[in-house]
C-alpha cells in the first residue's frame, strides 16, 4: 500500500484522512480562538487580503473548500449578495463533520443559512466550470493527494474564474530559526493550555514543514491545469496566497 506523510510520520494513504479527521474533531470547538492566539490575529489580515483578491461580485457562485468555521464563507456571501441576488450561490464545505457543524452553527448565529456540504476535495461533487470563485484556506496541506484536489478545483472553476489557495509556506531564512522555535515549542504549549490537545498542534507544526513551498505549489497548480498562477508571499513567507486562473 502507498505511503504518505502525517506530519513527520509515514502512514498508509488510507489512514491519513482518518488521522487528520481526528485532529480536527479534537480542535473544532477551540479552532477560532486558537487561530487568533497562534497568529496574534494575523490570520484575519491574511484572509482579508484573500477576500480582496477574490473580488467576489453580486451573483457569483462561490465554493469555500475546507471552510472550517465559515469566516470566509460569510464574507463571500455578503459580497455575492447571497439570499438577495437570484443567481448567487455560496457553499461552505469541509471533509470534517465537526468543523462543518461548527461553521454551520456560527453562520446561522449570524443570520446566514447558506448550504453546507461535506466532501473530500479530491472528488468535488459539482459540474465542470460551475464556480466563479473557489477558495481553500489552510486546508490544502492536510489533503492526501494534493495534485488531485488541485485538478478538481481547476475542473469546477469557470473560464476566467479564480481559485485562491491560502496556506502556510516556507519563511525567509532570517526568521526561520525563530519561527521553528515558536512552532515546535509555543504552539503545542498553547494547544495543551487552550484546546487541551498538544498533539494536534504538534501535527500542525509538522504538517507545515511537509507542505510544498510557494514556488513548488505554483508549479503543481500549473501542472493541474491552471493557465496563470500568481503567488503572494506574506509575513516573511510564513504564508502564501496562490491565485490560479483558467482560460
Amino acid at each position: 500500500m502507498s505511503k504518505t506523510h502525517f506530519g513527520y510520520q509515514s502512514v498508509d494513504e488510507s489512514q491519513k484522512a482518518e488521522k487528520v479527521a481526528e485532529v480536527f474533531h479534537s480542535v473544532a470547538a477551540k479552532y477560532d480562538i486558537m487561530n487568533d492566539l497562534m497568529s496574534a490575529g494575523l490570520h484575519r489580515l491574511w484572509k482579508k487580503f484573500t477576500l480582496a483578491q477574490a473580488n467576489v461580485k453580486p451573483g457569483d457562485r462561490v465554493l469555500d473548500i475546507a471552510g472550517g468555521t465559515g469566516d470566509l464563507a460569510y464574507a463571500f456571501a455578503q459580497s455575492a449578495q447571497w439570499g438577495i441576488h437570484p443567481e448567487a450561490e455560496v457553499w461552505l464545505s469541509d471533509i470534517n463533520a465537526s468543523m462543518l457543524s461548527v461553521g454551520r452553527d456560527r453562520l446561522l448565529d449570524r443570520g446566514l443559512a447558506i448550504p453546507c456540504i461535506q466532501f473530500d476535495a479530491e472528488q468535488i461533487p459539482f459540474p465542470n466550470h460551475y464556480f466563479d470563485v473557489v477558495s481553500v484556506a489552510f486546508g490544502l496541506r492536510n489533503m492526501t493527494h494534493k495534485e488531485l484536489a488541485l485538478a478538481e478545483m481547476a475542473r469546477v472553476i469557470r473560464p476566467g474564474g479564480k481559485v485562491l489557495i491560502l496556506e502556510f509556506s516556507k519563511p525567509d531564512p532570517l526568521i526561520a530559526p525563530m519561527y521553528d522555535l515558536y512552532s515546535f515549542k509555543v504552539l503545542p504549549w498553547l494547544g495543551d493550555k487552550v484546546a487541551k490537545d498538544a498533539a494536534s498542534y504538534q501535527y500542525l507544526a509538522e504538517s507545515i514543514r511537509m507542505h510544498p513551498d510557494a514556488q513548488t505549489l505554483k508549479v503543481m497548480m500549473e501542472a493541474a491545469g491552471f493557465d496563470e498562477v500568481h503567488t503572494h508571499r506574506m509575513t516573511g513567507g510564513i504564508v502564501a496566497l496562490h491565485l490560479g486562473i483558467k482560460y
